[in-house]
């Protein structure tokens, strides 16, 4: 028996880069501690079965070291798409992730977006980057590990917060 695959998402976990503590203001002692805690944390809601979509900003690192010391000993499977800092993933990595999950298009970007595929038709939006400082417009929600404890969300999360979410501003009516 295969168990259920669960969708989970986060954005700007910064890895190896030890002047987020401050700039986002991070309850983290060093970057090992960080480092420790964005790993335990994910590992205690995401098993190993699961898919994550990290939405950029994972780390400064190069890809060899972030795989050694990181990746390896995060659960589930990890589908990266690049953010401004992510100089470690290849050119076959994207910038827009999209699947329909339980129903439900959804947008996976690192950067805000004003309009996404589909947004007319209420479509939802995760972004990162602006480590909860930037307001979602609509069916927007930032997935950034600074706006959720240093967990990563997971589909009922994100379900429950856009069922309390405006429709979008460019919402097509009566289709």
């Amino acid at each position: 028996m295969v168990d259920k695959v669960n969708f989970f998402f986060s954005a700007a976990h910064h890895f190896f880069h030890k002047n987020i503590i401050e700039y986002a203001k991070r309850p983290f002692l060093n970057l090992s501690h960080m480092h420790e805690e964005l790993i335990r944390r994910h590992n205690e809601v995401v098993g190993k079965n699961d898919i994550v979509v990290c939405a950029g900003d994972f780390s400064f690192a190069g890809a060899e070291r972030t795989h050694k010391e990181v990746i390896q000993h995060m659960n589930g499977t990890l589908h990266f798409l690049i953010g401004c800092h992510d100089r470690w993933l290849s050119n076959k990595h994207k910038h827009l992730w999209s699947k329909k999950i339980e129903g439900q298009y959804i947008v996976v970007s690192h950067y805000c977006l004003r309009t996404w595929p589909k947004s007319h038709y209420n479509s939802w939006h995760l972004f990162g980057h602006s480590h909860g400082r930037l307001t979602p417009i609509g069916k927007s929600m930032d997935i950034g590990v600074d706006t959720n404890a240093f967990y990563p969300y997971s589909m009922d999360e994100v379900s429950k917060y856009m069922s309390g979410r405006e429709d979008n501003p460019n919402l097509v009516r009566g289709r």
